[in-house]
């Protein structure tokens, strides 16, 4: 909270910015990256972010005519391996893909053009504080990667339940805290060292993958999130560490 003007502060990264301003900051880091996404995590994860997308999306078990909401979707991963997934014949689950960047959602809808998709998936401009879908309108809510990117994470928690059908599926997949002491300071090496110079080198950013490496160390651990899932309204809310809690799946269930 400023102590001239009142206004209330967050994390952006390491950074303390005005919460007015995080959502405008965070759009112009994707917006940036958009062109080299997907690439990028191919080479800051050495395609060890496929296994989990695949891992999360098994998880998920999702079925023929399932309407999914996956939330922070940007180029689409989660959407097709869903869609994939629940092939049966011509039919599969139905995914919308809601993002708060035109450009992450111009690069996945090129994507599931090219995959001859488009039947199966709708793409939304959304705020997942505040997302433009009716009450009680989904099977499944799934976020990959985008929730430690939000303002309020209890808004947006508290908007995954609104948009779920009373017994429907929230997943989130997200960077977590390693509980292998020797893992942690490595990968601390590795995150703040190489990452950054990848985006440099790469994306042409060095400043938005040491946001995204920061923004990763600012996200609350695997107990703690589980917590705020609860305290948003889901039940039987469980943690799947993958990669020794390099990352995490957080599952639970809409009452």
């Amino acid at each position: 909270m400023d102590k001239e003007t009142g206004e209330p502060f967050t994390d952006f990264g390491f950074e303390r910015v005005s919460e007015a301003n995080k959502g405008a900051r965070v759009r112009r880091v994707f917006s940036s990256v958009a062109g080299r996404y997907d690439l990028m995590n191919d080479l800051m994860s050495a395609g060890v972010h496929r296994l989990w997308k695949d891992a999360f999306v098994s998880q998920l078990g999702a079925s023929p005519r399932m309407h999914v909401i996956d939330c922070a979707g940007g180029t689409g991963d989660i959407a097709f391996r869903v869609v994939e997934r629940s092939r049966r014949g011509a039919d599969a689950a139905h995914v919308t893909v809601v993002d708060v960047n035109e450009e992450m959602l111009r690069a996945g809808r090129s994507r599931g053009e090219a995959k001859a998709f488009a039947a199966h998936l709708d793409w939304l401009v959304g705020d997942a504080e505040s997302l433009p879908l009716p009450h009680a309108c989904a099977d499944a809510y799934t976020i990959a990667f985008g929730i430690r990117n939000v303002t309020h994470r209890d808004r947006a928690l508290a908007e995954a339940r609104r948009i779920l059908k009373p017994g429907a599926r929230f997943l989130c997949l997200e960077f977590s805290h390693p509980v292998v002491p020797v893992l942690d300071a490595l990968y601390e090496r590795y995150s703040f060292g190489l990452i950054p110079q990848i985006g440099k080198l790469i994306a042409k950013d060095e400043a938005s993958y040491r946001y995204l490496v920061e923004s990763i160390r600012r996200f609350p651990d695997q107990e703690a999130f589980a917590g705020e899932i609860g305290r948003a309204g889901f039940a039987r809310v469980s943690v799947r560490n993958l990669a020794g809690g390099i990352a995490a799946i957080h599952s639970a269930w809409a009452l």
